[in-house]
């Protein structure tokens, strides 16, 4: 019954079916490796972050020598000491940044250190609305006189990082801690990375060190997933129509056995006269 898969034409379509499915296969493997490899980095990136937090502090110098240093990706989240004086008079307020599930605002207060540059101190973060608290007189003001802190190392933000605000702020708000952005801000040079107090006074709130950069899981790993889902589903679906067209060849010709479906007429040969042509 099924003696038609020898066929030439049969064992063409069966050829291409068996690359079509190892194909899919293949891909569907692919995929899923991208997201094993991504959720392994994952992990890996947690653990370092949390060694990397749990080492003692190191100066300041030792992980941004100068203003035009970049944070590398080993020093983020570092503990550092760094020593200066906080300039009052250019702190700004970071609105609309969560913790523990509620909204409020971070306090950032740039610390000179020797040479006259700046770093980025967030010293805290307070619940509520940063233009009513400015407006209250309601931010603690920075410690005064010289001062030693001791916090861990951020990358600078970007827009796609979580709770940047891009659009436009009151005077002495921030939406994005970055040396781009507050070059224009503050008139002196500025790190070009910024650090979380780890002990700030109340009622400020300590500001855990964000995750590195892409380091977390994120929508397009799990597209990775659902894209294995979806060529192992092809490589189904290969095989099932196979199986239906190989079914329903081998009844057609089962019918055709039996006498149930009639025959097709042979083609009419056309080096053979017409009966209808006239001599």
């Amino acid at each position: 019954m099924y003696r038609f898969l020898l066929t030439s034409r049969w064992l063409a379509v069966s050829v291409l079916t068996l690359l079509a499915v190892a194909f899919c296969v293949f891909m569907g493997s692919w995929q899923l490796s991208r997201f094993e490899w991504r959720v392994d980095q994952h992990k890996s990136a947690k653990h370092n972050q949390s060694r990397t937090a749990a080492q003692p502090p190191v100066p300041l110098a030792r992980v941004l020598p100068g203003t035009s240093a970049q944070v590398s990706d080993g020093d983020s989240g570092r503990p550092v000491s760094a020593t200066g004086r906080y300039d009052t008079a250019h702190q700004l307020l970071v609105p609309g940044r969560d913790l523990d599930g509620h909204n409020g605002f971070y306090v950032l207060t740039p610390l000179r250190v020797s040479g006259g540059a700046a770093l980025p101190v967030v010293r805290g973060w307070l619940p509520g609305d940063a233009s009513a608290a400015a407006h209250s007189g309601s931010v603690p003001a920075a410690p005064a006189g010289q001062v030693t802190v001791t916090g861990a190392v951020q990358y600078p933000e970007t827009t796609e990082s979580a709770g940047v605000t891009t659009t436009a702020l009151p005077s002495g708000q921030l939406g994005m801690i970055s040396a781009a952005s507050l070059v224009n801000l503050l008139p002196y040079p500025v790190y070009n990375g910024w650090i979380t107090d780890t002990h700030p006074g109340a009622p400020l709130k300590a500001v855990p060190p964000a995750a590195p950069l892409d380091s977390g899981l994120d929508i397009k790993e799990f597209q990775n997933l659902g894209y294995t889902g979806q060529w192992f589903v092809f490589a189904g679906f290969v095989i099932f129509m196979w199986f239906r067209f190989v079914r329903r060849e081998g009844e057609a010709r089962a019918d055709a056995a039996l006498g149930l479906v009639p025959r097709p007429a042979p083609a009419a040969d056309p080096a053979e006269p017409s009966a209808t042509t006239s001599a």
